[in-house]
């Protein structure tokens, strides 16, 4: 059900990892219990984030959520197509749906995120 060449936190955000760059996104289990996505609200181009603390919020018919990093760095790519058409997130979580680009300032930072399995095994314990 979830990818299993991505990193999760357990915040409910995913990580792809290409070199030092990061690619952002919330899981299919986060954009289901937002239900329909309506705002993104991300950092821009430049910003820092920090691993833990939100980074951005994502606002839905039911509810507002905070969006947490899941690393440490510096913002370098925005999805600007979700500031137009932030339903991407429901149809596509894990592809056009993705929210930044991060370039970690400690790449070793996602070793300790978990797989696509102990993600499976967290979100079943939460449900």
């Amino acid at each position: 059900m979830y990818p299993s060449d991505l990193k999760y936190d357990k915040e409910h955000e995913w990580v792809r990892v290409n070199g030092d760059i990061a690619t952002v996104g919330i899981s299919h289990f986060a954009q289901d219990q937002l239900g329909e996505v309506v705002y993104v609200d991300l950092p821009a181009p430049g910003d820092s984030v920090t691993l833990g603390e939100p980074f951005g919020e994502v606002e839905s018919v039911k509810s507002v959520s905070e969006l947490y990093a899941p690393v440490n760095g510096e913002v370098v790519k925005v999805n600007e197509s979700l500031t137009d058409s932030p339903e991407i997130i429901n149809e596509d979580p894990y592809g056009e749906g993705w929210m930044i680009e991060i370039e970690m300032s400690e790449p070793s930072e996602v070793d300790v995120l978990l797989s696509a399995e102990e993600y499976e095994v967290f979100v079943t314990e939460e449900e």
